[in-house]
């Protein structure tokens, strides 16, 4: 449940979702400008950006602590103003609890409100039967909460989330679908903001996620037609942490009923000759309830599963 939550009006959210297109004017009066710190190309991304906010009163960002909602979450405390600004965290079985923490550390050092919430989706069984359209029943869940239990309450006028360009044009997006339903704003997509240029307004605007590695939320490890349950997601949750203690970077734990199917960068795969390291991934993940545990000479594979589905369909 959202903790702090302070009453207010219902809030207008009738403007549809900011699609990408002509860049609005901000004013940014003399001596004023909240980007003034950053290199220009860093700027006129953050002012591009900050562009689609204009005429917010109060907003609420879907908030999980990856590079992109931490970029949005950046540019609308500079632009709005902190007191204006809730970045807004689902917490369920899909996330890592090393993504939670890191999550609140970047809201910490941002010094943004963070209000933490439950979202159920693993209760639903169009989202448990693991279709291609997983991620839509996911972020219908989260903006539906968003909507019923925390915008009144918290005087939102509007949500944004942190899609970027490139995720606008994917083809393995289907959330992209729930967060058109619920009006929710995409600042980064209709400015027209790329992966890399995210990545790059990260740097310059000094936080820590800069670059870090996409974390996809554990249901992806599932192959599509699997059940999604909540003891599965702890036991890739458990697997990939023990990965992370050995050092690998960005890993995946694919589930495939009893045999985990390991994905680590290209790079990252000769450490598994080592016998130390092999040894201790096995017992690890062993115990967490795999019997057969195997390493992917493909190396990391983001969106494997969605992708494949959709080439077939």
């Amino acid at each position: 449940m959202a903790h702090g939550a302070e009453p207010g009006p219902t809030p207008s959210r009738d403007a549809p979702a900011a699609e990408p297109g002509p860049t609005p004017h901000l004013d940014v009066p003399t001596g004023t400008d909240p980007f003034a710190d950053l290199d220009p190309t860093s700027r006129a991304d953050a002012l591009a950006v900050a562009s689609h906010l204009a005429g917010v009163g109060r907003l609420g960002v879907a908030f999980s602590g990856g590079v992109g909602s931490a970029v949005l979450l950046a540019v609308a405390l500079r632009a709005l103003g902190p007191d204006a600004v809730v970045a807004l965290l689902a917490v369920s079985p899909s996330l890592a609890s090393d993504e939670h923490e890191l999550a609140r550390a970047v809201a910490s050092r941002l010094d943004a409100r963070l209000v933490e919430f439950e979202t159920h989706e693993t209760d639903l069984p169009a989202y448990r039967v693991n279709g291609a359209d997983r991620c839509y029943h996911c972020k219908n869940t989260l903006f539906t909460t968003i909507d019923d239990r925390l915008a009144a309450d918290l005087a939102l006028d509007a949500v944004a989330y942190g899609e970027n360009a490139d995720d606008a044009v994917a083809p393995d997006r289907p959330g992209s679908r729930a967060a058109t339903e619920h009006r929710v704003l995409r600042p980064l997509a209709a400015a027209g903001i790329t992966k890399a240029r995210v990545r790059a307004l990260a740097r310059a605007l000094d936080l820590q996620v800069a670059d870090k590695p996409a974390a996809p939320c554990l249901a992806s490890r599932i192959p599509h037609g699997q059940e999604v349950t909540p003891e599965k997601l702890a036991q890739i949750e458990a697997s990939e942490h023990a990965l992370r203690i050995l050092g690998f970077t960005g890993s995946r734990v694919r589930h495939h009923g009893d045999m985990a199917r390991i994905e680590v960068p290209v790079t990252e795969l000769a450490r598994f000759a080592d016998d130390t390291t092999r040894e201790e991934a096995l017992r690890a993940i062993r115990a967490t309830g795999f019997r057969h545990v195997t390493v992917d000479l493909a190396g990391l594979q983001s969106g494997a599963f969605t992708l494949s589905v959709l080439r077939r369909g």
